[in-house]
């Protein structure tokens, strides 16, 4: 049902009435902020820039009826994930949207050792932290949701993004257990897994520009997926790479993956590359 003021009631209902949503200052993380906010949710939003989460906030208080908190928050930090935590104490969430992410490319032996701890930092810890501690909450209310997001690069090792794959398979396993945990108690899950998006990802890891997806799509997308399956693979590129390589042995998909991955990162010539960005492949 949908109100007369364009809030969505059964989204309210099940999500509402805050979502907070992590990566939020552009990317994948935006535009889901805008679609829920569409929805009639209010929205938390977190990201390290304040001034780009400002101006987001901005936008959506502009083009919806909803309110917006803005945190500014380095996840690789334990303390900062626990000041969005006791940020958003007094709200009542139903929905987590964990797309902060970034992601290291090139030669395993090329990368440094900091980068790479500090993207399991990110990619996996405050994942964890956050959903062990919203889904606790979720429960009580017996209902809400987590969006997490993992990627094409998480259904098989990948060379030259080694690390980086190694997150997202983390993140796609993690989904597909809680998504059986949770459901008794209301609770629905969904593992996003894109494939290369339009988000600046690829100009920070220093890779080749390759076929995109508009981010809008993917965060429509997903959206629309929460509550019918426990993973979704937005945007036409995702399905086309992930269906076609599907039936392959898994040595094969890390053979050809790797492949692609080594095509976007050989003018690297053994620098080392990083990304802090919302969301990629």
């Amino acid at each position: 049902m949908i109100t007369r003021r364009g809030a969505d009631a059964s989204w309210l209902d099940r999500y509402g009435p805050w979502a907070v949503v992590t990566g939020a200052s552009e990317g994948i993380g935006r535009e889901i902020a805008r679609d829920l906010a569409r929805r009639g949710v209010n929205i938390v939003l977190v990201a390290r820039r304040a001034e780009l989460l400002a101006r987001v906030a901005t936008e959506i208080e502009q083009s919806s009826p909803v309110e917006t908190r803005v945190i500014a928050a380095d996840l690789g930090k334990s303390e900062d994930v626990r000041h969005v935590l006791l940020g958003c104490e007094a709200l009542d969430v139903g929905l987590l949207v964990a797309s902060a992410g970034f992601g290291t490319a090139g030669n395993f032996l090329a990368t440094g050792i900091e980068d790479e701890i500090g993207m399991l930092d990110v990619n996996c810890r405050a994942v964890l932290a956050m959903s062990k501690h919203f889904s606790a909450r979720f429960a009580a209310r017996k209902r809400g949701g987590l969006i997490l997001f993992g990627s094409i690069v998480g259904f098989q090792g990948v060379g030259n993004a080694a690390n980086y794959a190694a997150t997202k398979a983390y993140i796609q396993t993690l989904a597909e257990g809680l998504a059986v945990d949770l459901k008794p108690f209301g609770i629905d899950v969904l593992s996003c897994a894109p494939g290369p998006v339009e988000t600046g990802f690829a100009a920070r890891s220093n890779l080749s520009p390759t076929i995109s997806a508009d981010p809008r799509r993917v965060a429509r997308e997903t959206v629309a997926a929460l509550g019918h399956r426990t993973t979704v693979k937005p945007g036409m590129l995702a399905k086309v790479l992930i269906n076609s390589l599907g039936t392959l042995p898994r040595f094969l998909r890390t053979m050809i993956l790797s492949g692609i991955m080594a095509s976007r990162t050989k003018h690297h010539n053994g620098s080392k590359a990083q990304s802090r960005s919302n969301q990629s492949a």
